[in-house]
C-alpha cells in the first residue's frame, strides 16, 4: 500500500504538488490521471525517494522508501524506459539490479522470458526500440517480485499485442493482491485497465473514486430513442412525464430515465422503436469535463486570416 499525506513540492514559488493526500490500495489497479504539468511524475518520483517533498510524507507499507532494505523486493517501478546504460545488454542490466538488491541470478532469466526479451537478452540496450525498452523497464520492475508496482506511461511504444499483454499483466498482478499504480494519457486503455482513479490538476486532488463512479459523477447519462414516428414518440414521452430533447442525429434524448421503463411505456402504446439505448460518456469525456479548469497548456483555435479584397 502507498500512503500519501499532505504532499507538497515547490520549485521556487511554483507548487508542482499541492497538499496532496490519497492511498493506493492492494488488490486493484489504480489509475493516476491528470493533464500535462499536473504533478503526476513529480509525485511518483517522491514516492521512490528521487525527489524530496517540501512538506507532507509518503509511506510504502508503512515505511519511507529509504528505510527499505533491498527496495526492489518491496516496490518495482517503470518511470523512464530509456534510463538504461546503453552499453549493457538487457541481461547484464537486470543482473546488476539483481545483485545490488539480493535477488537470485535465476530471476533475471525468468523476467526476461515474462516480458518476451529472452531472444535479445545479450544485445546492448542502445539498439532497442522504444517498445523493447519498455519491456526491459517492466522486467526491471518485476525483478524483485515486489508487492507494489508503479508504471508511468507503460504502453508507450508498444504494438497492439504488447498493449494487450501489459493490460492483462497489470490486472493479473492486482488479482494476486499486489498494489498496482499506473499513470497514462491513453484514456481508452486506462478505461480497460483501472478499477480506481486518482485524478489531479495543478498539483491538487480532483477525484479519488472508482472508475464507474468517476464517469457517472462527471458526465451526462441519458436514454436515446428513435422511431419511425418521431412526433408521436415525443408526445408519448411528454405525456408519460419524460420530456425529450432532440438529438443531433435525429433521435430524441431523455435524461434520468430507466430504458426498461421507457420501453414498456411505449410498447403499451403500440409504438415501434428502432433504437432504445442507454448512453454514458467515455472516460475521456468525463476526464476532460473535470479537468477543463486545470489544464496548464491549452490549445486555442487559430484566428481566421482576413480575406484580401478582390480575392
Amino acid at each position: 500500500m502507498i500512503e500519501i499525506e499532505g504532499l507538497t513540492k515547490r520549485y521556487g514559488d511554483t507548487p508542482a504538488v499541492d497538499d496532496l493526500s490519497f492511498t493506493v490500495r492492494p488488490g486493484i489497479v489504480t489509475g493516476f490521471l491528470g493533464p500535462n504539468g499536473a504533478g503526476k511524475s513529480t509525485t511518483m518520483r517522491i514516492v521512490l525517494g528521487l525527489d524530496h517533498p517540501s512538506a507532507g510524507r509518503v509511506r510504502i507499507d508503512g515505511k519511507h522508501y529509504r528505510q527499505l532494505t533491498n527496495p526492489l523486493t518491496h516496490v518495482g517501478a517503470l518511470l523512464d524506459a530509456k534510463a538504461v546504460h546503453s552499453g549493457r545488454s538487457a541481461y547484464h542490466h537486470l543482473l546488476c539490479l539483481a545483485q545490488s538488491n539480493g535477488v537470485p541470478r535465476a530471476r533475471v532469466r525468468e523476467v526476461l522470458d515474462m516480458v518476451g526479451l529472452a531472444s535479445v537478452a545479450r544485445k546492448r540496450s542502445k539498439g532497442f526500440s522504444l517498445g523493447m525498452s519498455q519491456r526491459l523497464g517492466i522486467a526491471a520492475a518485476l525483478l524483485g517480485d515486489p508487492r507494489i508496482l508503479m508504471f508511468d506511461e507503460p504502453v508507450n511504444g508498444l504494438d497492439p499485442e504488447g498493449i494487450h499483454w501489459i493490460r492483462h499483466l497489470m490486472r493479473d498482478l492486482a488479482a494476486q493482491g499486489r498494489t498496482v499504480f499506473v499513470s497514462s494519457h491513453l484514456m481508452s486503455e486506462m478505461a480497460l485497465t483501472a478499477d480506481h482513479l486518482v485524478v489531479i490538476g495543478r498539483g491538487r486532488l480532483l477525484a479519488d473514486t472508482s472508475m464507474s463512479d468517476f464517469i457517472t459523477q462527471n458526465s451526462r447519462s441519458y436514454v436515446r430513442l428513435r422511431s419511425p414516428d418521431q412526433e408521436r414518440l415525443r408526445d408519448l414521452l411528454t405525456a408519460g412525464g419524460f420530456p425529450a430533447v432532440p438529438g443531433s442525429d435525429g433521435s430524441v434524448e431523455v435524461d434520468g430515465a430507466d430504458p426498461a421503463h421507457l420501453g414498456e411505456l411505449l410498447a403499451g402504446q403500440g409504438l415501434v422503436l428502432h433504437e432504445l439505448s442507454r448512453q454514458q460518456a467515455s472516460l475521456e469525456e468525463a476526464f476532460m469535463r473535470l479537468t477543463s479548469g486545470a489544464v496548464e497548456y491549452e490549445a486555442r483555435p487559430a484566428a481566421a486570416e482576413p480575406v484580401a479584397k478582390g480575392a
